[in-house]
This record gives C-alpha cells, structure tokens and sequence, in this order.
C-alpha cells in the first residue's frame, strides 16, 4: 500500500503544479470554491485513467506477461523524465486568459494522461487497482486544493520543484520494479 500511496504523490505533482498556477492567476474572487473545483476535476481525471491504464495493459499485453516489469519499467521511467523535463519548462497555466469548465477539463486530462501510462504497473502492485485509483484520486484532489491556496498566497517557486521530485520519485519507482522482479 505505501507503494501506492507513493506513485499517487508523485503522478499528482503534476496536478499540484498546475493548480498552483491555477491560483496564482487571481482570477478568482473566493479561494475555497476555485480550489475544490480544480481539486475535483483533477482528483477525478487522476484516479480514472490510471484504471483506463490498467485494463488496457491487462487486456492489450496480458501476452507479454514476462516482459510486464520491463514494460512498467519503461512507461514510468519516461513519465519521470518527462516530468523533470517539464519542470524547467514555462507551464501553460501563463497562457490562460480566463479559467472555464472547458479549460479545468483540458487541464484535468492534460495533467493525467502520465496516470494512464502508469496505471499499468498496478498490475505489478499487489493491491486491488480500484483502490489504488481511489486513493490516487483522494491524493490528487488533497494536492490540487492546496495547491490552489499555495498559488493564491504567493507560492509559484514550488511549481517546478514539485513536477521535479515527483520525476524523481517515478524514476526510482521504475528501477525498483526492475530490481524486484
């Protein structure tokens, strides 16, 4: 269960980035109502691709089950490098003129396709997937509120330090697999 409670932080960084850019727009008159709504829409795009992820990888590749550590290996080790990539990038939270239900949705889905890609190596995890998504949404919906709050109070710095650690932590996820298996 650590496990996954430990990919659930670092698959949410992204969203934690984001919404910290998200409240540093000030485009918003009351803090609480913009947090729980990009919490909501990221917590949930978090916890339902990773079983999207999941079902295709058990369906899809359930053939190559020998070269699964391998294959999980690979999907989060680039999801981390990618993630490290991005930190040193510009977010595009910059380029929002107004924040919509259109453009939380994109943001949601933008932000949680790393969480498809790694919700293959739930197979690997010995933990229902239905509960790892579960609690990857709940860590996701945690992260983006504050992350909102961090934005609205002048906490921009922590943008990229927060994709880079959870960059990281996939990476180190990733030779773990491989060294267990």
């Amino acid at each position: 269960m650590i496990e996954v409670i430990i990919l659930a932080i670092a698959l949410s960084m992204d969203a934690f980035a984001v919404s910290i850019g998200l409240g540093a727009t000030k485009q918003h008159s009351k803090i609480a109502p913009l947090g729980i709504i990009v919490a909501l829409y990221f917590g949930f795009f978090q916890g339902v691709m990773p079983i999207i992820g999941y079902l295709g990888g058990k369906g899809v590749l359930s053939w190559a089950e020998s070269y699964t550590p391998w294959i999980a290996f690979l999907l989060l080790f680039l999801i981390g490098v990618k993630m490290i990539f991005d930190s040193f990038s510009e977010g595009i939270e910059e380029d929002i003129s107004k924040i919509t239900h259109r453009v939380l949705l994109i943001l949601a889905i933008a932000t949680s396709i790393d969480a498809m890609a790694a919700g293959f190596s739930l197979m690997l995890l010995p933990v229902n997937p239905f509960i790892a998504c579960f609690i990857i949404a709940i860590i996701t919906f945690i992260f983006s509120w504050l992350g909102v709050l961090v934005g609205t109070k002048g906490g921009t710095w922590l943008e990229s330090k927060a994709e880079f650690v959870g960059g990281i932590t996939l990476i180190a996820m990733a030779i773990k697999i491989i060294i267990t298996s």
